[in-house]
């Protein structure tokens, strides 16, 4: 009796949505700026400026998708961080580590509902990566 007066007085199904609080959507267009800025980079050759966005972008992703139902915004923002992230080590030669960037993205992509057109082919695509790191690991 005495611990019922401890909780937060709400149902778990009123709890507070995080992606409606304004840091949500505003962490959500910084974390797609810098993915944008980090591939231009990356497609101008400038690894070492790509690189250090994404470093800068990683705990943002973290915080997006750590709430309960992330937005799809928030997932295609985390998902093209990953997929960059995972190309830059494929082209390092890092297999291993590129493998699991892009295995990252299938699950969030196959198990994401309500599937889309975009969703399938992200699925498609991470697919084609982790197949592409298995051959190069095979050589």
């Amino acid at each position: 009796m005495m611990l019922a007066g401890c909780g937060s007085g709400r149902a778990p199904s009123e709890a507070a949505d995080a992606t409606r609080e304004g840091w949500y959507a505003k962490t959500v267009e910084q974390l797609a700026a810098i993915d944008k800025e980090a591939e231009s980079d990356f497609q101008a050759g400038k690894p070492d400026q790509a690189a250090a966005l994404i470093e800068k972008g990683l705990p943002m992703e973290e915080k997006l998708v750590s709430v309960n139902h992330p937005t799809l915004e928030a997932a295609e923002a985390a998902s093209d961080l990953d997929d960059l992230y995972g190309r830059m080590l494929l082209s390092n030669r890092h297999f291993g580590w590129a493998r699991l960037q892009f295995q990252k993205n299938l699950s969030r992509w196959k198990h994401w509902s309500p599937q889309t057109v975009d969703t399938v082919r992200r699925v498609q695509q991470a697919a084609a990566e982790i197949t592409e790191c298995d051959r190069r690991m095979e050589q």
